[in-house]
């Protein structure tokens, strides 16, 4: 089996006009889903059962069901309901790419969170022992001490996480979304040719993985700066 190689570079600009939505899809709901994903730690790590219980809850369902099922739930399901229609989240709910941002949103806030939490059971009882000591309050040990050291415990399980989201953000070609897979499908439905334009595809996708996989490693190394001059 032989590559049109003029088909791939005919279809390549063309794939490429998809990187804002793609962009789009992976920025908005992984800064939402962070900001979820604060809330469900803080929840999780209050010592309060009202909080912890529904947020276990939460993260066990968006984690334990698949993302594919959860964005075809909230686009088809949803407007099923009178209420949803009714309510003022209806002018996002009816677009593909809200919706779709939505269940992004909502999945990787369930991933996130547990890795965020991992960070902050991975700090030493030692140092926050030390800030106590100091006469730091319990807020204080946390927002000092837990949170800039658990930030860097949970960074390269998070760039992971980045990394899965970008990917899951091809799953919006399912609902009309034309973002490059949602582009790359079309052409194939035109041209018959499959290997070629998702083989192409495939590879602007690990380019840009390995670029979020550099910048990350820019991150850590900045933020453990003072632990390598240490070692």
């Amino acid at each position: 089996m032989s590559f049109d190689l003029n088909l791939i570079a005919e279809s390549l600009p063309l794939m490429l006009m998809g990187i804002g939505i793609t962009f789009k899809l992976l920025i908005v709901s992984g800064f939402l889903g962070l900001i979820l994903a604060i809330c469900l730690l803080l929840m999780r790590i209050s010592g309060r059962w009202f909080l912890n219980f529904p947020a276990q809850v939460y993260i066990y369902v968006f984690r334990g069901t698949p993302i594919l099922v959860q964005i075809f739930i909230i686009y088809y399901g949803l407007p099923q309901f009178e209420a949803v229609r009714d309510s003022i989240f209806w002018p996002i709910l009816r677009e593909p790419t809200g919706c779709a941002i939505l269940a992004l949103t909502l999945n990787t806030g369930a991933y996130v969170s547990e890795i965020l939490r991992g960070g902050v059971l991975g700090v030493s009882k030692g140092v926050l022992e030390a800030g106590s000591a100091l006469g730091m309050s319990a807020r204080q040990n946390f927002i000092y001490l837990t949170a800039p050291i658990a930030t860097r415990l949970a960074l390269p399980a998070y760039s992971n996480d980045v990394i899965s989201l970008l990917k899951s953000t091809a799953l919006a070609s399912t609902i009309t979304i034309a973002d490059m897979t949602g582009i790359a499908r079309t052409i194939v439905a035109d041209t018959y040719a499959p290997y070629e334009i998702f083989i192409s595809l495939a590879i602007v996708y690990m380019i840009f993985t390995f670029g979020i996989q550099k910048l990350f490693g820019v991150i850590e190394r900045y933020l453990g700066r003072y632990m390598e001059r240490e070692g």
